[in-house]
């Protein structure tokens, strides 16, 4: 069976997050999201809310597992025998950093990273600045799933 895994911090999930989960879904018989725990960071979602939100959003496909991990992600990726990590890079500044990575990930455990392009629509787009519009009244009703923004209306109104 071919495994990868999605990691981050998905707080919260955006719509260029699921739109690399949704390709690495096509590729592999099972892909994990690890909702990796910090910690030494407050999110606006809590570590269970995140996780619902994923599960509610990703419920179209068939084939992905949520859940929470603390620690090294190549340790994850041992305990469940996962061989690949599959990440989206949208500029030239997050493959500097995430190449870093990926080959500390492989010269640890072996686990092999794939880059996936992030679809031009979203290459802008990340959590900070979806909490940080969404704080300021913003409509980001087109860069989030319908449960996010829920949920960022309900965290996020002023009384």
């Amino acid at each position: 069976m071919r495994r990868a895994v999605c990691p981050g911090s998905f707080d919260p999930i955006t719509l260029g997050h699921l739109d690399i989960v949704a390709r690495a879904a096509r590729m592999y018989d099972v892909v994990h999201i690890a909702v990796m725990i910090n910690k030494s960071k407050q999110g606006l979602f809590s570590i269970e809310e995140r996780i619902a939100l994923i599960e509610e959003s990703v419920r179209e496909h068939g084939n992905v597992e949520v859940e929470a991990f603390h620690g090294l992600l190549v340790d994850y990726c041992k305990q469940r025998d996962i061989p690949a990590i599959v990440k989206g890079l949208r500029a030239v500044s997050d493959f500097d950093y995430e190449l870093q990575m990926a080959q500390m990930n492989n010269g640890l455990s072996g686990v092999e990273t794939l880059f996936m392009p992030t679809n031009p629509t979203f290459s802008f787009l990340s959590s900070s600045l979806v909490k940080e519009v969404a704080t300021w009244g913003g409509d980001v009703s087109h860069l989030v799933p319908e449960p996010v923004l829920r949920e960022l209306r309900r965290k996020l109104t002023r009384p």
